[in-house]
């Protein structure tokens, strides 16, 4: 305390100050500080709150030393002389002072500064007493505080936690959310493994700081003496207070993870409906033990972490399966075409918030067909799970089948939509269906509300193919419009025509038109091998993460290995119209000259005369007839007559006169080949003559 000596004149008259009986009633001490004197006067109370007898203490101040430690004296003295610096009329603080057996006992103060008619401080008036019980009461509050907000903090980390892994989907997206700054390092733990039990292993999916990891632990039984798998196999945790209880119950682990100065760890077991499926380990290399509290946080916030597991454990599960589903139902390879090359590419959406993909109902596919043609298909059924795939894996069946069927391509997309109809589903499907004759390079497109489809030309402009298009499969049917119009292109030899689905062109903000304007100034710029140009596109696709699966199809239509003279012809005959069916003649005679078939050139004119007026007498439309050089093994010619009637011809007897009835016969003697096709409502009548075998 402050120390003004013994060497005052003279003291006050007044001095000490006589306290008030109360004071000793309330046990409060009072003490008289004389400033000038240095004297410090203290009556009895005061002396048993200093634990004093009286022959102990002469009134000097420096006789307090051995009762007020020196950190404490320190502080009193230095609040006493701020308060007379700054002309405060009184102070108050606790303090420390140590009693006669060596303990420790609160003390409070409070001191009135006296100062004469200059403000000059004279005397100090004050009280001390006991304090022990209400800095202890006060030490209570402040530790319950302490731990009401260590409890809040621990609360706050489990709600923040238990909300973050609400969002979870996957197994990875649930160690994210643990190793993330907001999830359990707000706990102080140093590092987190994770394991899940499989077939009674447990397979470690998440191991702590890089460098960390345990030789010969990625894979271990439930029977192992390591804290992980004790953990799950009593369904108990696991609590480890110190280094040496570490090293002590865990003889074969510590020695590896001693560098990690791990001081405590917790391992808790993840149970769900009652079994365990996994256990988690915290460690920790800043504290010791854990509190009744601790203990019941992480096993509270074990069990959200373990109902979050399992939920995203089962999603993986039934990822897989609804992608094995899709993968099921998309074409496992695709064919090879004579003259195209194929590119075929399928990205599965992105889930939101996340890495994981979506089931999804896009599809594509490639359909020889005969006559040198080939059908392309890409569709998209409604939704994002293994319904969708479903749908779409029937969908495919069907189209391929109508196309093969010999369907027009507008019967194949209405048959299509008839068929998703009557199907027990509320789903709807967008398609494009594109039949090419690689002979000619001619492409019949039919467009069911899906989107246009791109030409890259062989130079390597791209433009959009406007197609007039009718309602998506299933709408069309149930609203009766089954009208699907017919366009056609032209690919010539290294044209690429592009099919895709709307995931590769859509964008969240942006127009249809603006995405599709984007993806031709891609493709132009783009490679111009197939296989390349195809992979850039769905990495622009994987880049752009959209919440929508993507399905592309390019085919490039390559050049003939030897230019043909001619090569498709064909000749609309009305009924009653010979100049129409003079033309017909005159064209087959002068197509069998010029493509070398000479040599069979009065069978091949026999035979299509003969379908032609069999199309004209025995229906009651039109006949289209079709002349077309095929190319393969050897060169065939190919004659179809195609008409509106759904009934097959059939072979009869010839009639009395012996004119009518050989008409069939003609066609089975003379052509190398034939048969018949189904045409939507009608029929095509086809036969083919072998001209040049190869060598």
């Amino acid at each position: 305390m402050v120390d003004r000596g013994a060497s005052a004149l003279s003291l006050p008259d007044d001095w000490p100050a006589h306290p008030d009986p109360i004071l000793a009633l309330n046990r409060m001490g009072s003490f008289d500080w004389d400033l000038d004197s240095g004297l410090f006067h203290m009556d009895a109370q005061a002396h048993e709150v200093f634990d004093l007898r009286p022959d102990e203490f002469d009134d000097d101040p420096v006789s307090l030393a051995g009762r007020v430690p020196t950190a404490e004296a320190h502080r009193l003295d230095a609040l006493v002389a701020q308060a007379i610096k700054d002309g405060s009329e009184n102070y108050g603080t606790y303090f420390r002072l140590r009693c006669r057996d060596g303990s420790l006992r609160w003390t409070h103060t409070q001191g009135y500064i006296r100062r004469d008619e200059t403000g000059r401080p004279r005397r100090i008036i004050g009280i001390v007493r006991d304090a022990t019980q209400e800095m202890g009461e006060l030490e209570a509050r402040r530790e319950q505080a302490a731990q009401d907000e260590a409890r809040r903090r621990q609360t706050n980390v489990v709600q923040l936690t238990t909300a973050a892994l609400a969002h979870a989907r996957t197994v990875q997206d649930v160690i994210d959310v643990l190793k993330d700054t907001h999830g359990l390092t707000h706990l102080g733990a140093t590092s987190l493994v994770m394991g899940l039990v499989e077939a009674g292993r447990i397979r470690l999916i998440a191991e702590g700081p890089a460098g960390s990891f345990v030789p010969g632990t990625d894979i271990t039984r439930i029977d192992e003496p390591y804290p992980m798998s004790e953990a799950v196999r009593t369904l108990t945790p696991r609590f480890i207070e110190s280094p040496e209880e570490f090293a002590d119950r865990y003889p074969i682990l510590w020695p590896h993870i001693t560098g990690l100065n791990i001081t405590s760890a917790a391992y808790l077991p993840l149970i769900a409906e009652a079994r365990p499926i996994g256990a988690m380990g915290l460690l920790y290399s800043d504290r010791y033990g854990f509190t009744p509290e601790d203990r019941n946080v992480l096993i509270a916030l074990c069990s959200s972490i373990a109902q979050s597991l399992q939920r995203a454990m089962l999603y993986e599960q039934e990822k897989d399966l609804a992608t094995g589903l899709q993968q099921a139902m998309l074409p496992r390879t695709i064919p090879s075409v004579p003259g195209v090359d194929v590119a075929v590419r399928y990205r599965a959406a992105s889930a939101e918030g996340s890495l994981a993909r979506d089931i999804g109902g896009d599809w594509y596919d490639l359909i020889p067909l005969p006559g040198g043609r080939v059908g392309a298909v890409i569709g998209d059924v409604q939704g994002h799970d293994t319904h969708a795939a479903a749908v779409m894996g029937q969908l495919r069946i069907v189209l391929r089948a109508y196309a093969a069927e010999g369907h027009t391509p507008a019967t194949v997309m209405a048959r299509a939509s008839v068929f998703l109809h009557e199907l027990d589903t509320d789903r709807f499907a967008t398609c494009l269906y594109a039949e090419a004759d690689l002979s000619t390079g001619v492409v019949q497109v039919v467009r069911a509300g899906h989107i246009d489809p791109l030409v890259r030309q062989a130079g390597g402009n791209c433009r959009r193919v406007s197609v007039d298009g009718g309602l998506p499969l299933g709408l069309s049917a149930e609203f009766g419009q089954l009208d699907y119009p017919v366009a056609t292109l032209e690919l010539d030899p290294g044209d690429t025509l592009l099919l895709c689905t709307d995931g590769l062109v859509e964008e969240p903000g942006t127009d249809l038109d603006d995405g599709m304007r984007t993806l031709t100034t891609l493709i132009t710029g783009g490679p111009t091998d197939v296989w390349e140009l195809a992979d850039l596109l769905i990495d622009v696709a994987e880049e752009r993460a959209g919440d929508d699966d993507v399905a592309l199809l390019l085919l490039l239509r390559r050049g003939l290995d030897a230019q043909q003279p001619g090569g498709r012809l064909q000749q609309h005959v009305a009924p009653g119209d010979p100049e129409a069916l003079t033309q017909a003649r005159h064209m087959i005679r002068a197509a069998v000259g010029a493509w070398g078939a000479r040599e069979r050139s009065d069978e091949i004119e026999l035979v299509a005369d003969e379908l032609i007026t069999n199309a004209l007498m025995h229906t009651e439309g039109a006949a289209i007839v079709t002349l077309r050089v095929l190319t393969g093994s050897d060169q065939r010619m190919r004659v179809e007559v195609e008409d509106s009637s759904s009934a097959l011809p059939r072979r009869r007897e010839a009639g009395e006169s012996g004119v009518s009835g050989r008409g069939l016969l003609l066609v089975d003697l003379l052509s190398d080949v034939w048969g018949v096709e189904a045409r939507g409502g009608g029929k095509c009548v086809w036969c083919e003559f072998v001209v040049r075998e190869r060598t």
